[in-house]
């Protein structure tokens, strides 16, 4: 046997695969994700903060546990709070953010999409600021996604600074969006599938490493000021008997229908809010008002919500409470959302999962007193499998409600409840709430790359331009040829192309409709699809 020595081995074998390492500017990346996994964790730390400041205003208390304190503060103010917080909120958005609305996850994913456009730092900063007023002030939504978009704007800024391919700044935005949620929920793990499975669409090697070590320096960052804390601190659940695996996939199966109609709610309610015709200003106040007159009932519903979920799952919540902080729950966000207030729906779908498990843990105990385990341990169940039904995401929801409960020994009965209601979700509604945003739109990612190309590639990335010293002549539009616009899509393109036969189709002047700037050629637009067609095939798999 003839052996390699060492000076071979090394330009046969690890040479090459260096030239690929630092092709995918790996060391680079690495860098840049520390930086960003810290900046966006001091950011987190500063927007949960922040939200505490405004929370104390009306409160006297900054802590997550507010429903003390609101059962002793008087009617008027629990609903003159998110009221004048609506206020501020929606004059906020009148005269000072541009975009007139709070951004969250569903724009990160359609940045990433076109290779990090339209993620802006100031952006970024101007929807943490609206959501920090709305928590604060007793809206009810989640925190997540404003903390997740202000992560990407961050990464995005820092992008700018550097010379990036396309695949790493897209890499970089999914870094911002680990730290953000390790940072915001104490959940590496999760932070890293998240951006994943949420962001990216997909497990590239090349992506995992600074992923990990964006969110790993979120997560230390924000454990080193909160503490190494569990969201919900809960009692060591087990499963009763294996002959219950038929309530939990029951279980998952109502989780489903709930996760469908919560969406529903959201959808319904905005599509109605859109069609009402009203001063900006005038929507959060509005719907602060409301949001205030439901507290007076079921002050369970402010912020985030955290505390009345906790309830749920150490079983400290009677039946006809938890059925009813379903309701309430789906309608306060669904009015905090349409009402243009900032924050995002995971929060709000874990609650709403922990009271569905949770009601349907006490009806379960009471048909089968015997086999039944806890009901606090279907809420855990719950939680994971409405969340996971309503983010289209059951991987990463899994491990957020791993690491946010240390519920470790209930794998089996939650991969079963998520599964099943991740499915029929799919089966009756057919996408995640964040891709109904998208799809609102025009933006169409689940249909896969190619569908989503024809409609994002223009005729002016691919079409022959005439020479700058090209005579008048040639500028002048024949008679009868065919035209098309700049910024036409490669769709319209190759429909233009299959009804002249393939003849090249003349490129229209934008300022001079007689006038030509180029050729578009059916060779050449063709050839560009599938050159990005192939790039995103090697981004997803290198």
């Amino acid at each position: 046997m003839r052996w390699l020595n060492p000076l071979q081995l090394s330009k046969s074998w690890i040479e090459p695969n260096w030239r690929v390492y630092l092709s995918t500017q790996q060391p680079k990346l690495w860098f840049l994700a520390i930086v960003i996994g810290m900046l966006v964790s001091c950011a987190a730390i500063v927007f949960r903060l922040g939200i505490g400041a405004v929370q104390w205003l009306w409160l006297g208390t900054n802590s997550e546990s507010i429903l003390t304190a609101v059962q002793n503060t008087p009617a008027w103010v629990v609903i003159l709070a998110p009221t004048i917080g609506g206020l501020v909120v929606g004059l906020f958005l009148e005269y000072v953010h541009p975009i007139k609305r709070a951004e969250a996850v569903a724009d990160v994913i359609e940045a990433r999409a076109h290779g990090g456009k339209g993620l802006r730092f100031w952006q970024g900063l101007d929807s943490a600021a609206v959501t920090i007023i709305s928590l604060g002030a007793g809206a009810s939504a989640g925190r997540e996604g404003p903390i997740v978009h202000l992560g990407a704007s961050l990464a995005k800024m820092l992008c700018e600074a550097f010379s990036l391919t396309p695949a790493s700044k897209k890499t970089l935005l999914a870094c911002g969006v680990a730290s953000a949620v390790s940072a915001s929920f104490n959940a590496p793990i999760a932070g890293v599938l998240f951006a994943h499975e949420v962001i990216l669409g997909h497990y590239a090697l090349t992506a995992f490493v600074p992923i990990v070590l964006a969110s790993a320096m979120g997560t230390m960052l924000s454990r080193l000021y909160f503490g190494d804390i569990a969201a919900f601190d809960i009692p060591a659940y087990q499963i009763t008997s294996y002959w219950e695996m038929p309530a939990f996939a029951l279980l998952g199966l109502t989780c489903a229908f709930v996760a469908v109609l919560f969406q529903f709610t959201l959808m319904g309610t905005d599509w109605v809010a859109r069609h009402v015709k009203m001063p900006l200003p005038l929507r959060p106040v509005i719907g602060g008002f409301l949001i205030g007159c439901i507290a007076l009932y079921y002050p369970e519903i402010l912020g985030v919500g955290y505390e009345a979920t906790d309830k749920a799952l150490h079983q400290q919540l009677p039946l006809a409470m938890l059925f009813g902080l379903i309701i309430a729950k789906t309608a306060a966000t669904a009015i905090t959302l349409a009402s243009r207030f900032g924050g995002g729906i995971f929060s709000p779908s874990l609650y709403v999962g922990a009271m569905t498990g949770g009601t349907f843990g006490l009806i379960a105990a009471q048909v089968f007193p015997d086999m039944a385990s806890s009901h606090g341990l279907y809420a855990i169940l719950g939680m994971g499998a409405v969340a996971a039904a309503v983010l289209g995401a059951p991987v990463s929801t899994t491990m957020i409600v791993f690491e946010l409960t240390g519920g470790y020994a209930l794998s089996i009965a939650l991969l079963l409840t998520v599964s099943i209601a991740t499915g029929i979700t799919l089966a009756l509604h057919g996408r995640s709430y964040f891709h109904w945003q998208l799809e609102m739109r025009g933006i169409f990612l689940q249909e896969g790359a190619h569908k989503f190309l024809v409609k994002e590639v223009k005729v002016a990335q691919f079409y022959k331009p005439l020479p700058e010293n090209a005579k008048e002549e040639q500028r002048l539009l024949p008679q009868g040829a065919p035209t098309i616009r700049l910024m036409d899509t490669l769709e319209k393109a190759l429909k233009a192309f299959d009804a002249v036969g393939g003849e090249d189709i003349a490129v229209l002047d934008p300022e001079d409709k007689g006038r030509i700037i180029g050729w578009a050629q059916q060779v050449q637009a063709l050839r560009y699809f599938n050159d990005k067609l192939i790039s995103t095939n090697v981004e997803e798999h290198r």
